[in-house]
């Protein structure tokens, strides 16, 4: 069985490594103390990375820092897997350099080490709800949900946030004096007294950071609760109180206890543009979408998302927002050809200039004016015509199946030109 492990190991090392992750560093105008917060070591705890997601988006921090990893584990995070590699969180005593998390594990490692770090939290969803005493087979000291886990009570000679189990404490008092969503969520601090009786959790990211005099928690949110907004909240809201010991000042643009602002927010994917010239909102996308003008490789996605990544197959893109497959595209390549200009629109009687990779509004009509492009409006026809521009269109003129998202209400306009594609509009009709 080793043998097996190894080989599997070395064998995906030959197809590269784990996807590389980046560091997001939000600095207050005073300064003051570094908070790191580290997610998605766990590909399959998405209360772990969509909180620091969150947190990047949402929080500004006007005195002190909090730099933010809210994926360090991409390649597992969009199979919604553990560890695709093995548990990343067992390598940080050790790791092979052909391990495929090898990268990865040695830039966190560096970043913990960084000077200006002063304090580290990794984000986890754990089976169950943690209990000191025996109560059943979910509520139980076995379990790692709702607790902060702390890997021994205290970092001796470290005055500066030496007293873990001290300000674990604090942190989960404040929690339950919150609003908790249901009574039985309420948080524990769990010592794992990792050096004298925890041996894989000697191999792990807040047991590397102790051991090099860096305090380190990890936040742990239940598995056994399935709103991913239940946990989310529950993350920042244990964020927040660590921020609060390390007197790092911060405002947000949300109220955490408006559950429903908090889903509009968490669920909002944003935009995805494709190769400068094609751009799609993820938020209410078919899952399918065909014939996408594409290169033939090496096409360029940029989320607005900070977890969005692509997953290239033989005959298809998956895009995802953490461990959801948000759309599968379907290619047909072309040669690609840059184009800065704008193009001129008619959008309710009025002309405007557009550039391409970008959506249209439109309440009733609008005509694409003549230009050197050939334009194919899709779901659209007109017998004879060999460009649909300079053609007044209404929605009612377009097929809906053609739409690109599940209201029907959004298309597309693609542009050519030699038998190169240049750019692609999303003619987007408003309701009435």
């Amino acid at each position: 069985m080793k043998f097996l492990v190894v080989f599997f190991v070395s064998f995906l090392s030959l197809f590269g490594a784990n996807k590389d992750f980046t560091l997001y560093k939000k600095d207050g105008e005073k300064k003051g103390n570094t908070l790191l917060v580290i997610g998605g070591i766990h590909g399959d705890e998405p209360g772990g990375y969509f909180a620091p997601a969150f947190l990047e988006k949402h929080y500004k921090i006007k005195k002190g820092s909090v730099w933010i990893v809210p994926n360090i584990n991409k390649d597992s995070i969009i199979a919604n897997n553990r560890g695709i590699y093995n548990d990343m969180n067992r390598k940080f005593s050790n790791i092979d350099k052909n391990d495929p998390d090898y990268p990865n594990v040695t830039k966190i490692k560096k970043i913990i080490l960084d000077k200006k770090v002063d304090l580290v939290l990794n984000l986890h969803d754990g089976h169950g709800f943690f209990r000191k005493n025996y109560e059943n087979a979910i509520f139980n000291p076995n379990a790692w949900g709702q607790a902060t886990i702390i890997d021994q009570e205290k970092i001796n000679g470290l005055d500066k946030f030496g007293n873990l189990d001290e300000i674990a404490t604090k942190v989960n008092d404040a929690l339950n004096n919150d609003k908790l969503f249901q009574d039985f969520h309420s948080f524990g601090v769990k010592n794992t007294e990792t050096k004298f009786k925890d041996e894989q959790m000697q191999l792990s990211l807040t047991f590397f950071a102790v051991t090099h005099n860096k305090p380190a928690f990890a936040i742990e949110t239940s598995k056994n609760i399935t709103d991913l907004a239940h946990k989310v909240i529950y993350q920042l809201k244990s964020i927040e109180e660590f921020m609060k010991v390390m007197d790092i000042e911060f405002e947000k643009d949300f109220d955490l206890n408006n559950y429903d602002e908090v889903c509009t927010k968490l669920f909002d994917f944003g935009k995805v543009t494709i190769n400068n010239n094609i751009v799609f909102s993820l938020n209410d996308i078919k899952k399918v979408t065909r014939f996408v003008p594409l290169k033939n490789e090496k096409n360029d996605f940029v989320f607005e998302h900070t977890l969005g990544e692509v997953k290239t197959l033989d005959n298809r893109y998956e895009l995802y927002i953490g461990n959801e497959k948000v759309v599968e595209l379907y290619p047909q390549t072309f040669p690609i050809e840059e184009y800065k200009k704008s193009i001129k629109i008619e959008v309710d009687g009025k002309e405007i200039d557009s550039k391409f990779a970008q959506q249209i509004d439109i309440k009733e009509s609008f005509r694409i004016l003549k230009s050197d492009f050939r334009v194919n409006i899709i779901g659209f026809s007109k017998d004879g015509a060999d460009s649909e521009d300079d053609i007044l269109i209404k929605k009612a003129d377009i097929l809906d199946n053609y739409s690109v998202d599940t209201n029907k209400t959004k298309y597309r306009a693609e542009f050519y030109k030699d038998g190169k594609f240049y750019g692609m509009l999303i003619l987007n009709f408003l309701a009435q």
